[in-house]
């Protein structure tokens, strides 16, 4: 299987990718220690909460629109004015006081970041046309997400050493200056056009592609069941680690550094695990592991139980995240994929929409332990529904007729038939609008 590191423009990419998310690392710590500052034991969970809410809000919303309104602009324009603009944004936290001011300046942020994930995913099924390639770059961008958990934390704590909590926000900003010399340094590949279209059209292509494609739908039920568990730990844990230890700041820093540490180590043995078996098998296996493992919290471990529990966390997180691409990929035509991925983002952070403030209300409510074992089953029962909508023999040249196409049709002479009959790689397109054997 080839590296792709080998690829030079891969490498500067992923670089970018580094440091946009240690910025945003880094600036999540800072957020998680401000709502504790503001809110205390009591009310810190539902500040953060609400924040984060602000955020799947924001990728909602905008994600969507996004796509549309960017993709003929050139994609290094866009990724590095997406930069600047965090950069800017994130400076601007540090001067905030109140907890509305921060909010408003994280809304915003967020909003001008859900235009960079669908794009730079898109961008590297082009640059790395081969499949086994383009696994492998999944499985690095996995451990970029993680690189942000394990290094954010630590650099964080160490910080601290020299300044407050709100002047991290000033270090994350400096990150985001890395990024912007990544990208202006990396060739990427020109726009990819669909076929002109009207904008409403184009506006919903992506959700249409989604929601007629089993796997897609079983891939979206999965991310959102582990979601729900999920949200728990960057909620809770600061709270967690507040009330057991009476020392959030470091405890919850080295919590979440062995929380990114799994997830890194485990997303470098998905691409393997992927050959071995299957996404699906892969996905539900984590999202099983996610929900039996968050029982443990209701237990007194001591601390070194407590970073070995947060260490499993973040592997059986990865074992659902990192194959999430892989099957975006191979159901859409490379034209349609940045819709296609901008509906995945858009559709995977409304689940968070709803597990952030859940996560931080149900913690309020009841306790963080308590919270967790109530999320832990649904987070089960959610997979086990997941499995029955992505269908096992997941055929991808599934046997297919086109009554209402004659005879000498280019696509029908395209692919040579019997009595109409014929096999290819199947997407939802125009030919296509519904996936074989499914209800319209």
């Amino acid at each position: 299987m080839s590296s792709p590191l080998h690829h030079p423009e891969f490498r500067k990419l992923f670089a970018a990718q580094v440091f946009s998310l240690l910025g945003i690392g880094v600036m999540t710590v800072s957020l998680s220690l401000s709502a504790f500052e503001f809110g205390g034991v009591n009310m810190g969970g539902p500040i953060l909460g609400g924040i984060l809410a602000l955020k799947m809000v924001a990728y909602v919303l905008v994600a969507p629109l996004a796509e549309p309104l960017t993709s003929a602009l050139p994609r290094r324009l866009v990724l590095v004015t997406i930069d600047i603009l965090r950069l800017a944004l994130v400076a601007c936290m540090g001067f905030a006081d109140t907890p509305l001011q921060v909010a408003g300046l994280a809304f915003l942020f967020f909003a001008v970041s859900s235009g960079f994930t669908p794009l730079f995913q898109a961008v590297l099924t082009e640059i790395l046309p081969d499949e086994a390639t383009y696994v492998r770059a999944l499985a690095w961008s996995r451990v970029a997400y993680t690189l942000e958990a394990v290094l954010s934390p630590v650099i964080a704590a160490v910080a601290l050493t020299l300044l407050v909590a709100g002047d991290l926000f000033f270090l994350a900003s400096l990150s985001f200056c890395g990024s912007v010399a990544a990208l202006m340094l990396t060739r990427l590949p020109g726009v990819v056009r669909p076929a002109k279209s009207p904008f409403l059209e184009r506006l919903t292509r992506g959700m249409r592609i989604y929601a007629r494609t089993p796997r897609l739908r079983g891939l979206w039920l999965i991310q959102f069941a582990v979601s729900l568990a999920m949200a728990w730990v960057f909620v809770n844990t600061v709270i967690y680690a507040g009330s057991r230890f009476n020392a959030a700041e470091s405890i919850y820093t080295w919590q979440m550094a062995c929380y990114g540490l799994g997830a890194a180590g485990m997303a470098l043995i998905v691409p393997r695990l992927v050959e071995m078996s299957d996404e699906r098998r892969v996905m539900a296996t984590g999202a099983f592991c996610f929900a039996s493992l968050g029982v443990l919290v209701a237990l007194n471990l001591p601390l070194g139980g407590l970073m070995a529990l947060w260490l499993a966390f973040g592997a059986a997180g990865s074992l659902v995240l990192t194959p999430g691409g892989i099957v975006i990929a191979r159901s859409a035509v490379q034209e349609n994929r940045p819709a296609v991925f901008a509906a995945q983002f858009a559709l995977s952070h409304a689940g968070w929409l709803l597990a952030y403030p859940l996560a931080g209300w149900l913690g309020a409510l009841l306790s963080p332990a308590t919270a967790m074992l109530l999320l832990c089953p649904a987070c089960a029962l959610l997979t086990l529904a997941a499995l029955r909508v992505w269908p096992a023999a997941d055929i991808e040249e599934p046997e297919h007729l086109h009554p209402e196409l004659p005879a000498d049709h280019p696509h029908l002479r395209a692919h040579s038939s019997e009595g109409g009959r014929h096999r290819h790689r199947y997407y939802i397109d125009e030919l296509h609008p519904h996936w074989p054997g499914v209800a319209a």
